[in-house]
């Protein structure tokens, strides 16, 4: 609730002062991916990892100017052999992060002059690993890999300019209740389709 206090005056703010509204991608690389799902009675290890091969894309809303913007984003990310080193039960991770996001200098994606910036961001995910080939061992001795949720923050630094923007960023997440944990690390990259536009359309310089 509080987020969403804080979005609604963010938001607020924004629009009192006549901000630009983008629409556009985001999409990501993880360099690492960390998991801990909830603790379970099994005896086995609950962390699974990956560091090859981890593919994000979503939808990102932007309300702002060109040194400051708000966002809100969705991602759906795969790692395609994210795994339990060690203790092996299955293949493959999915997360899901929803975030809403403080955008300040290049990040904000707004200004037509490339500048550097930073980004804080807070939100929910949702994860899964051992995503496909759980082995029958594990399932018999009553172990399962649902999806979790974890309470999610990140921050990041980049470049950006015209509606495109590149930002390494760093993730973590944890659910007390269940002691679940995420962690993520990698390159983000944004694109704000209303921006990118502009750059095509000579009435925009004028």
């Amino acid at each position: 609730m509080k987020l969403i206090y804080i979005s609604f005056f963010v938001l607020a703010g924004i629009f009192s002062s006549q901000a630009q509204v983008g629409f556009g991608l985001t999409s990501s690389y993880d360099l690492y991916q960390y998991y801990d799902n909830p603790t379970d009675d099994t005896g086995e290890s609950t962390s699974a990892g990956s560091a090859l091969m981890n593919f994000g894309l979503g939808p990102k809303i932007w309300f702002g100017g060109n040194n400051f913007s708000f966002s809100v984003e969705a991602q759906a990310s795969l790692g395609l052999f994210g795994l339990s080193v060690g203790d092996y039960k299955g293949l493959g991770a999915m997360s899901i992060p929803m975030m809403a996001k403080l955008n300040f200098g290049g990040l904000s994606t707004m200004d037509k002059e490339g500048k550097f910036g930073w980004s804080f961001g807070a939100g929910l995910q949702y994860t899964k690993t051992e995503l496909y080939y759980l082995k029958d061992s594990f399932e018999e001795i009553g172990g399962n890999r649902d999806w979790f949720k974890t309470y999610v923050g990140q921050i990041g630094y980049g470049f950006g300019m015209s509606g495109f923007a590149v930002a390494g960023y760093l993730r973590g997440g944890y659910l007390s209740e269940t002691e679940a944990f995420t962690g993520n690390f990698g390159i983000q990259l944004d694109f704000n389709l209303n921006k990118l536009k502009e750059i095509d359309d000579p009435a925009s310089r004028l």
